[in-house]
């Protein structure tokens, strides 16, 4: 795990291009907003969140503690949660791979307020699975 790095992630979102970067900051907000537990720095090469707190040991290949990564894809901003498929069903909108990921588009900032309310669900149903 590495530290957290709020400059790092500052300086990548200051690089996205208008209009995504307004929404990007906004994603990021709204996760970091819901637990003082989720902590944030880059990894695949993207913004992305994670459980800070401690937890029991595990495989690092099953991304227990990576909550999402935020990136923008082919004109698309994308959260992608690496194990949202442990959020209960029905929470989260998106689109769900066989790997465990769970992807939810975000056209803009109306869309992300649309979701929001989703999104902290879904951000609070992971946290409680989290073992401790």
């Amino acid at each position: 795990m590495s530290d957290p790095n709020p400059a790092k992630v500052t300086a990548h979102i200051e690089l996205l291009e208008t209009p995504y970067r307004e929404t990007v900051q906004a994603i990021r907000e709204l996760l970091l907003g819901c637990d003082e537990r989720i902590a944030e720095h880059i990894k695949w090469n993207s913004p992305s969140f994670y459980y800070s707190g401690q937890m029991k040991e595990f495989d690092a290949k099953q991304y227990k503690r990576d909550l999402a990564v935020v990136n923008v894809h082919r004109g698309k901003i994308l959260v992608v949660f690496p194990t949202g498929n442990t959020i209960e069903a029905g929470i989260l909108p998106g689109k769900d791979y066989p790997d465990g990921r769970k992807i939810v588009e975000i056209r803009d900032l109306k869309d992300l307020a649309d979701k929001r309310a989703s999104l902290e669900r879904g951000v609070a149903n992971w946290l409680a699975q989290i073992e401790t």
